[in-house]
């Protein structure tokens, strides 16, 4: 964060975006990424964020989850086919 800030501090001091870049080693993209959040969310903006997914493409509902492990209890010979069906 100590980085960012710095960058963004030179870069409102009004030094050029493709120099700054280069002496601190990212790309003009990441530059302007930078700066557009410090400009939307002022220094929270400058904090690393979660690459956390906001979601599970793969994951099932709860309901449908607790179901199919209700049916595995009962039934712990049944496989996936005789499940789904």
């Amino acid at each position: 964060m100590d980085e960012r800030l710095k960058f963004v501090a030179r870069l409102l001091d009004g030094e050029k975006m493709s120099s700054l870049c280069r002496e601190f080693g990212i790309s003009r993209p990441t530059g302007y990424k930078i700066f557009s959040r410090y400009k939307d969310c002022g220094l929270d903006g400058l904090q690393d964020r979660s690459r956390r997914p906001y979601r599970h493409a793969n994951q099932l509902p709860f309901q449908i989850e607790r179901t199919i492990l209700q049916l595995k209890r009962e039934y712990p010979s049944w496989g996936a086919p005789k499940i789904r069906d």
